[in-house]
């Protein structure tokens, strides 16, 4: 199936897809301040960039969407009906890179968590994980 854009709508509404600064990620940034805990963004000199980095703890935690990154919730499991192909290639390669930046990571010996999308909905969760993750 045709994509239902031109190439040049397609194009310009890829590129209103946010990268940084997303709603998940000023989430876990707001549960981890509120834990007191202080963090980088998106350091380049690190595999991946991840979303945030705390350099004294050795820990790199990435904040993924789920449909982006092929989780294996309800969400992440939606593929659209156009261009389908496009789409299951897209996340594959995704996923792909994020495996990449984690190995390399670990082989650096940073700790690495990801936080999906999913699992920001229950907020005592959340602040419960991340401060197991800041007393280990």
């Amino acid at each position: 199936m045709t994509d239902v854009y031109s190439s040049e709508k397609r194009s310009a509404v890829m590129r209103r897809v946010k990268g940084r600064d997303t709603s998940p990620e000023l989430k876990v940034r707001k549960a981890l301040t509120a834990l007191g805990a202080r963090y980088r963004l998106h350091r380049k000199d690190l595999p991946g960039k991840p979303d945030i980095v705390m350099p004294g703890r050795r820990l790199a935690v990435f904040v993924h969407g789920c449909f982006w990154h092929g989780h294996d919730c309800a969400r992440g499991a939606r593929v659209p009906n156009q261009i389908r192909d496009y789409w299951l290639g897209k996340v594959e390669r995704n996923r792909a890179r994020d495996d990449r930046s984690r190995e390399a990571l670990t082989a650096l010996g940073w700790r690495i968590e990801t936080i999906w999308e999913c699992e920001l909905k229950d907020e005592a969760a959340l602040a419960a994980r991340l401060r197991n993750l800041l007393t280990k």
